[in-house]
């Protein structure tokens, strides 16, 4: 395992900094009144690497005075090399270019973050084997939990790039049509089962146009960002037949604020897990492509100190990111910078590493309890979930910043 790399930026250096040198993470921020701009985390600052290329100090074709990561990802593989390379070198414990770089760091208590990437489109999986079990099993019991093509392909459906927000962005609970199992017709109002999920995006860095490898894949994307999948479980329950999800979904998707580069996790690849059955020759993977990440969910509700409810790793994932792209390439369908792949529910084998209220309160049978006697099922109005993640180094973490939404009650209709 790689150890630390020490940083002039003292703070980059502690421990429990999610942004050591090691990570160097890609977001966009600004301050003030100035227009958003890119920037990389290190320790508590923030290196405006825009006003680094006006300056003259870096030079990757102005992508990064775009307010948006896209146009620098395009830039291919050399370029996100390079850019990580010299950003190295220069922050590097005594560089030569501390007192040129110094005037660019930017407190990060200071600046508002804001979307790093401008989404192209958004697809989220099914690809957690215990969370997919789980919720078969709520519905139709452990022995036809599973789809019977569950354990052969990486079941997804395209989502709404338009409703991908930045961590942080109120998140107002959907209205929709609800019918329970004893109701007579259905009726129109506020979601009543409003969940979330914990998952992890991975963004294609390079376009495709027909299918490509695992190997490919794998290369094609840019890094990883946590993602909560924000789902209306009883609005689900009366449409998905039978096209799947649609206004259940569609409400929010909140992505952490830093785009956690493929480079800065290759240190803590590790393989998917063994095959129930075996997969096709295209999905099978030439080497380790998932990571081993700890991630956990907490809730706080309004005035209330967060509470952790369940604690998962993704490497508990059945399909990789990788695989998951390729399968989406088959038919043919073109993938373009700045797309955005849901990784599926991450949850564990046990109760506590579930990664859903709908796992957790087993379909709400079990109510959650939280210190001063509060209980949950699903979200109450002005509940606050965050998603957390890190892969743990040799004294140090790799982080994404949190991932949090507030829950606002639902808009009158």
């Amino acid at each position: 395992m790689t150890a630390l790399l020490r940083c002039w930026v003292e703070t980059a250096n502690f421990p429990d900094t999610p942004f050591p040198l090691n990570n160097l993470p890609y977001g966009v921020f600004s301050t003030g009144d100035t227009a958003p701009r890119c920037g990389v985390a290190i320790g508590d600052m923030i290196l405006d690497v825009a006003a680094l290329e006006s300056a003259g100090l870096l030079d990757f074709d102005g992508t990064l005075g775009t307010g948006t990561w896209n146009a620098f990802m395009a830039l291919g593989h050399s370029a996100w090399g390079r850019l990580r390379a010299q950003l190295t070198a220069m922050l590097s414990d005594g560089a030569d270019q501390q007192e040129q770089l110094a005037p660019h760091l930017v407190a990060q208590a200071d600046a508002t973050l804001h979307m790093p990437f401008t989404v192209s489109e958004y697809t989220d999986f099914y690809a957690g084997k215990h969370h997919a079990f789980n919720v078969g099993s709520i519905f139709r019991g452990p022995e036809n939990a599973l789809p019977p093509n569950w354990l052969h392909i990486p079941i997804g459906y395209n989502g709404r790039a338009s409703s991908v927000v930045v961590s942080g962005t109120p998140v107002i609970r959907p209205n929709g049509q609800l019918k329970g199992p004893q109701d007579d017709a259905p009726r129109f109002g506020p979601s009543q089962r409003f969940d979330i999920e914990l998952e992890m995006g991975a963004i294609v860095g390079q376009p495709s146009d027909g299918p490509i490898t695992v190997a490919q894949a794998y290369e094609n994307i840019f890094g990883y960002v946590l993602l909560n999948d924000w789902s209306a479980r009883d609005i689900q329950a009366w449409e998905y037949q039978p096209l799947g999800p649609f206004q259940a979904k569609a409400t929010a998707t909140t992505i952490s604020p830093w785009i956690v580069t493929a480079a800065a996790l290759e240190p803590f690849r590790t393989s998917t897990p063994e095959r129930e059955k075996p997969l096709l020759d295209y999905l099978t993977e030439p080497g380790p492509m998932l990571y081993d990440i700890e991630l956990s969910v907490s809730l706080a509700p309004e005035g209330q100190p967060a509470t952790t409810l369940a604690r998962t790793n993704y490497s508990e994932m059945y399909y990789s990111a990788a695989q998951q792209l390729a399968h989406h390439t088959t038919s043919g369908c073109p993938m373009r910078v700045g797309d955005l792949l849901g990784s599926g529910t991450i949850s564990g084998p046990t109760p506590d590493s579930r990664g859903s209220l709908l796992e957790m309160s087993w379909g709400g049978k079990d109510p959650l309890e939280l210190p001063g006697g509060e209980t949950r099922t699903f979200i109450a109005d002005n509940d606050t979930l965050g998603l957390h993640g890190a892969a743990k180094g040799d004294g140090y973490r790799i982080g994404f910043g949190d991932c949090f939404g507030k829950v606002l009650p639902a808009r009158p209709v």
